[in-house]
């Protein structure tokens, strides 16, 4: 390795998830939606009959035989560019909203630093043909005849800058109308439902098992001048909090979580209502469509951005 390759990959910064092995398949789709490369996996579960099998041996080096069996662990590297913060709390966020025990390790820069330099990271950014999603903190931008998203993301939640949160937000942008009532499910910072209102919907509402997310989706809202009134979010779980019915549900979860809740979003849909999902990977798309059949939605629309797909239905 050259000495300038050298440099270049001490500044990537590497993340350390360890989770239970049984868990490793769910976790990795997860890890993907962070990076979409550059992961690899620990798994020591069946170190003798893999040795075994590959070298026929029975000779294990002591330090791997000291390895613990129960756990995996997951390494993700992340690009100088991007912010390693908000890929740590993306991570946490959906592992345990999926209840998987997890533990981050970070290594090259410590959390504390992270969070020190978080702002540095996070800009006013265009997205579609109408937003312009600004950190509060930024007041040098100039928006045009966009309209500005205030956003105070907090360590938890999305700044819009994830390709599966632009991909909605681009989509919404299409199918948002005057008298749109919204449901955002697993709604993080509120993003979604914000962008929906500055785009004209009537009204929206969020919902997160995450307290944290809720609190901050609330002051975001405020933040752009929605009161209670406009947009309110709720913790909880969809059949726990919600009622009645939308004419856009929009969900930028996991492909796991949005095949749950396909059995149940049908009844909160209006009729001629469209249902927006995100935060799906693209190798776990034949498993998404077959829920979508399953459970009778029909595909209006299929987009892509970087291996993240973002699907809108109809119900048949």
């Amino acid at each position: 390795m050259g000495m300038t390759n050298a440099i270049e990959q001490e500044r990537w910064h590497e993340i350390q998830l360890e989770i239970p092995c049984e868990y490793s398949d769910e976790a990795s789709d997860i890890a993907n939606m962070v990076v979409p490369y550059g992961i690899y996996i620990e798994d020591y579960s069946a170190l003798e009959e893999e040795t075994m099998e590959i070298a026929h041996i029975d000779l294990i080096d002591e330090e791997l035989l000291k390895k613990d069996r129960t756990k995996s662990i997951i390494h993700i590297y992340i690009n100088p560019d991007e912010n390693p913060l908000e890929a740590v709390s993306f991570l946490k966020e959906r592992l345990d909203r999926a209840g998987i025990e997890n533990r981050i390790k970070t290594e090259n820069c410590r959390l504390e630093d992270w969070q020190n330099n978080w702002k540095n990271y996070f800009h006013p950014t265009p997205v579609g043909k109408k937003l312009l999603i600004r950190p509060v903190w930024e007041n040098d931008f100039d928006a045009g005849d966009r309209k500005v998203l205030n956003i105070e993301p907090g360590l938890a939640f999305g700044t819009g800058s994830h390709p599966t949160t632009k991909l909605c937000l681009e989509t919404l942008e299409e199918y948002i109308k005057e008298d749109s009532t919204v449901l955002d499910i697993g709604c993080g910072s509120g993003i979604l439902s914000i962008a929906a209102l500055l785009l004209g919907a009537e009204s929206a509402l969020g919902i997160d098992i995450d307290e944290l997310a809720v609190k901050t989706a609330n002051e975001n809202a405020a933040q752009n001048g929605f009161d209670n009134t406009k947009f309110k979010a709720l913790q909880g779980d969809l059949s726990d909090k919600v009622s009645g019915k939308y004419s856009v549900i929009v969900a930028n979860i996991v492909a796991d979580i949005i095949i749950r809740f396909n059995k149940e979003v049908k009844s909160y849909l209006e009729e001629g209502g469209v249902y927006i999902t995100g935060g799906i990977i693209e190798s776990r798309e034949g498993d998404v469509l077959l829920s979508f059949a399953e459970n009778g939605f029909e595909i209006i629309e299929r987009r892509e951005n970087n291996g993240w797909l973002v699907f809108v239905l109809k119900a048949k």
